[in-house]
């Protein structure tokens, strides 16, 4: 919409957000606060519908909440502590930010199908355009960017 001085509001049907969308869940590590995670990113997904008008797909769908799912376990599993879920989207792409109170950056363990378990940051590399770890001062910050359209 365009304002003018005069206090008038002309609709131009262009309305597109200018900022990403960015909502943040906080978790305590309770048992259910995985589904939770996966409630809220699906929640994300129909705000960024509405309100960025984003075409986002079964396959993207599911993509992301793999990737949300993988992220939250390695953090409810390894950081003994309250974690965040931060999710940031257009209507091109979705970044999972998860925050930990653990100081170990996380393992990508080599391609193995023998291996049992420990395929998670295998899975959210395959599905994502790109992957960042690093440390905050009080633990570590996972991102992972996935496109909403291959």
């Amino acid at each position: 919409m365009i304002e003018r001085l005069d206090g008038a509001v002309i609709p131009t049907g262009f309305d597109v957000p200018v900022e990403p969308l960015r909502r943040a869940a906080h978790y305590t590590g309770e048992p259910g606060c995985i589904a939770e995670a996966r409630h809220f990113a699906e929640l994300f997904l129909e705000q960024l519908r509405s309100e960025w008008c984003a075409e986002i797909g079964a396959q993207a769908t599911g993509d992301l909440l793999l990737v949300v799912s993988e992220l939250v376990t390695n953090a409810d599993r390894h950081s003994h502590g309250p974690y965040i879920l931060e999710l940031e989207g257009t209507d091109t792409s979705v970044t999972v930010i998860v925050y930990d109170s653990s100081a170990a950056l996380p393992r990508r363990y080599p391609r193995d199908p023998g291996r049992v378990g420990r395929h998670g940051l295998e899975i959210v590399h395959a599905l994502a355009t790109e992957v960042t770890v690093g440390r905050v001062p009080v633990g570590k910050c996972v991102k992972a960017r996935l496109a909403l359209h291959r």
